[in-house]
């Protein structure tokens, strides 16, 4: 047998990890790889330099929003990282190279996961209950979460996992053929796919189809502000109230996410919000108490909360479960905060998964999973009291 090298080895077994690693997350990695990198000239990098292409592959676009400067030298502005790249470099996202001075996207028409998937596993409670949403992923994150459930595909460059070719216009004919009610961009982060994921949004909003954004929320205005017209509703991961917490845990910042809600909020987007309460770096109670008294403040009372439970993943194994007394207490001080809606997640039918009126406080959905056994709305009221709940129910 002819020996490999490290590098070859190395993307040989991120390719394989991404496929087993999918599946295991319950996304649906495509099995068709007719569009794959393959052979052992290509893996091992002879049409890459500095880890940027020779020669662009055919699921490129140039990037969305970034500067020109001196030297071929280019700055990426979809994110607040920013990334200053020279020729031949890739961004932290993993999915943006500087060719020759431009700025292009290998993340676009090339999903490597696609399901179609209840709205209330996004989770959105509260925007069109009980339809679907055709679901899509490129690889890439501008994070790095040491607790992330997807990493096989978040952390990996596009050639490095199996894909399908689905340019825009496709993704929203199979999302008709599935009778889905909207596109989400989901399971890594939509962002480092900005341009994919407006194009499609673009399409699919002509094509009376809503589009759904689930992210964690870093991303510059600008970028922002261009999604804002074309998303109907949005779950964006508030991971943590301390800026210190979000660089250990996440390598991100806070403030750039609170400008994300507060940017939402300005434009009229329905939004909900989830917190995955991590042992040891989630659960202090005065953190979670000042993030929801943000939130009434800053946003009003009436955008879901999640709390989700933390289950041992990638680089977090050594922690234990999320107690559910710890959420039940987190539930409890979110809504004497004000928060007229928070959620518990990952703990199957419990009470907390429910919607009660903030009015009357009568049961209005009862969830088991993703059925709804019972549904007391009438339209966007309570059959009780005749208050409007805050959603989008039709």
């Amino acid at each position: 047998m002819k020996p490999i090298d490290r590098r070859t080895f190395l993307c040989l077994s991120a390719a394989m990890l991404a496929q087993s690693g999918a599946a295991h997350a319950g996304l649906w990695p495509f099995q068709n790889d007719r569009h794959e990198l393959s052979g052992e000239e290509d893996i091992r990098g002879t049409i890459f330099k500095n880890d940027a292409p020779k020669t662009l592959w055919k699921w490129h676009k140039e990037g969305f929003s970034y500067q020109k400067l001196e030297d071929r030298k280019v700055m990426c502005n979809i994110c607040p990282n920013r990334c200053l790249l020279e020729p031949g470099d890739r961004s932290i996202c993993r999915s943006k190279v500087n060719m020759d001075g431009t700025l292009y996207s290998l993340a676009y028409g090339n999903p490597c996961a696609v399901h179609l998937d209840p709205v209330e596993k996004k989770p959105l409670y509260h925007f069109k209950p009980q339809t679907t949403a055709f679901s899509i992923a490129a690889t890439g994150c501008n994070f790095r979460c040491l607790n992330c459930q997807n990493w096989e595909i978040s952390q990996a460059k596009p050639h490095e996992v199996r894909h399908e070719e689905m340019f825009p216009a496709e993704v929203v004919r199979k999302a008709r053929e599935a009778g889905a009610a909207s596109i989400a961009y989901t399971y890594s982060e939509a962002t480092t796919y900005f341009e994919y994921m407006i194009d499609t949004a673009r399409l699919a909003r002509q094509a009376g189809i809503n589009n759904l954004w689930i992210s964690n929320g870093f991303i510059n205005k600008e970028p922002l502000l261009e999604l804002c017209k074309v998303i109907n509703a949005a779950n964006v991961n508030l991971k943590s109230f301390d800026d210190a917490i979000y660089r250990k845990l996440n390598g991100g910042r806070l403030q750039p996410v609170l400008n994300t809600f507060k940017t939402m909020n300005e434009q009229g987007v329905h939004f909900e919000m989830t917190t995955l309460v991590v042992p040891g770096y989630i659960d202090n109670e005065e953190m979670i108490k000042e993030m929801c008294g943000w939130i009434v403040t800053n946003l009003g009372p009436d955008h879901p909360l999640h709390f989700l439970r933390f289950f041992p993943n990638y680089k977090l194994t050594r922690l234990p479960p999320t107690p559910a007394s710890t959420l039940d207490n987190f539930r409890k001080l979110a809504m004497a905060e004000g928060i007229r809606y928070v959620y518990l997640g990952n703990l199957p039918d419990h009470p907390g998964s429910n919607t009660y009126c903030h009015h009357c406080g009568q049961l209005l959905i009862e969830r088991r999973g993703y059925r709804m056994p019972v549904n007391n709305l009438e339209g966007s009221l309570c059959k009780f009291c005749r208050t409007t709940i805050p959603g989008v129910w039709q």
